[in-house]
């Protein structure tokens, strides 16, 4: 048993390069400290990321601290995403791809009433390339080219306990950290050198959430279950360096004159985020649920996100229906019966505003919707399984010189159950 601890432990830290890839095509990377990542596991995102008020005995759940009491065997569990972006404003369309490992975690219980998971998953990512041309009927006049790279990752460390039957309480501590290059290249058709304004950020910050989950019966087939997580007020700092300098391009970018060469600093405050989830299901066959989260605008302060005054944040809210069915968990005759089916939607307002036009009052919402789609294969331990999930969505819109993705999603997770902690029987 310590054999297999040190193993997983050795994996999880080795695995740490592999989140430092690039993990995201989106033009909506640019702001702030990246794309938010999905918190779920492709469980639940396979129903539409829900999970607050779930209390699953063979999944993680990454929605609600207090599921880590659930846990009856100890689940190892790791997946990796493949995006589709097609991205297109009002004159033009580009697609890009990108995968990457999504997360990797280890859920052990701790008698019959505690539970531990902690993990390593991608917290926000930034992956852009954008280019903006200023013409004189079909000539370039001006062009500007903005580049980013990098992102930050989440160690969490999960404990939950069960107060009394069926009422579960949890506490994750999260720490954040990452390194982000954004650069902007502007050249004008009558000028033999560039300009680049570069920053190069390392993120870093602290993190926690607090978690109940309540589950008891309406008869003797039907549970109903309640859950609420709380992701407390938080700030991730940034601090790096700003560059300014002339440079000739060609086929290698080659440095000339610097203008600016300075430390900058910025902060990233998240106010409090409830999210709360109401259930209803019979166990191992079926489960639906609805979950809601809301949230306060996020502010960006300092030197670092001084630059973005196209945008601006309002308030967050998410609504996910989804659910699974299992013909019969337990089947010997038919393994198709032991397959879990899921399905879910999401409809998410983002809080990211922006104002394309540049007029400092045209600011639109950038909102996001998508359906989803999943199966659960078990292995040839029926506790274990192989999860697939399929994700079709939009975000944003064509309209006052925006742009709308439109994304299809595939997920693969390995969810690995095994009793590492047996009492000795004496016979």
């Amino acid at each position: 048993m310590i054999k297999k601890i040190l193993v997983v432990i050795t994996t999880l830290f080795i695995s740490f390069s592999s989140f430092s890839q690039k993990n995201n095509t989106s033009a909506y990377s640019f702001f702030g400290i990246g794309d938010k990542n999905n918190i779920n596991t492709v469980e639940q995102l396979g129903m539409g990321g829900i999970g607050v008020a779930l209390q699953d005995v063979y999944h993680l759940n990454f929605s609600n601290p207090a599921s880590a009491a659930s846990l009856m065997f100890t689940n190892y569990t790791l997946a990796i995403e493949n995006k589709n972006i097609s991205a297109q404003d009002a004159t033009d369309k580009q697609s890009a791809a990108t995968t990457y490992l999504s997360y990797l975690a280890l859920g052990v219980p701790i008698g019959e009433k505690a539970g531990l998971t902690f993990g390593l998953l991608p917290n926000s990512s930034v992956g852009y390339s954008l280019i903006s041309n200023v013409l004189d009927g079909e000539d370039i006049t001006e062009a500007t080219v903005y580049n980013g790279e990098g992102g930050t990752n989440k160690v969490f460390l999960n404990f939950g306990y069960k107060l009394f039957k069926g009422f579960n309480v949890g506490l994750q501590g999260n720490y954040v950290f990452g390194k982000i290059e954004n650069s902007i290249i502007n050249q004008t058709s009558n000028a033999p050198l560039a300009t680049k304004y570069e920053t190069v950020s390392n993120v870093k910050g602290f993190s926690l959430n607090v978690g109940f989950q309540y589950e008891t019966k309406l008869n003797d087939k039907l549970d109903v279950s309640l859950g609420a997580s709380f992701d407390l007020e938080n700030t991730i700092d940034s601090e790096g360096d700003e560059y300014l300098y002339s440079v000739s391009l060609g086929a290698f970018e080659s440095p000339r004159d610097t203008i600016l060469n300075t430390k900058s600093f910025g902060e990233l405050k998240a106010p409090l985020k409830t999210n709360l989830g109401v259930g209803i299901g019979e166990k191992n066959k079926w489960f639906a649920g609805v979950d809601y989260s809301f949230q306060n605008a996020l502010e960006l302060q300092g030197s670092v996100f001084n630059s973005y005054s196209k945008i601006k944040y309002d308030n967050y809210s998410k609504i996910a229906i989804g659910g699974f069915y299992t013909p019969k968990f337990n089947s010997i005759s038919s393994y198709w019966d032991r397959v879990t089916y899921r399905a879910g939607v999401k409809f998410e307002k983002t809080g990211l505003l922006i104002d394309a036009v540049g007029n400092g009052t045209d600011f639109a919402a950038i909102d996001d919707f998508g359906i989803s789609f999943g199966v659960g294969l078990p292995l040839s331990q029926q506790l274990s399984n192989i999860n697939l999930g399929f994700e079709f969505g939009k975000r944003g819109k064509t309209t006052n010189g925006l742009v709308q993705e439109n994304y299809i999603n595939f997920r693969l997770s390995l969810s690995l159950n095994d009793k590492w902690f047996k009492k000795l029987e004496i016979f």
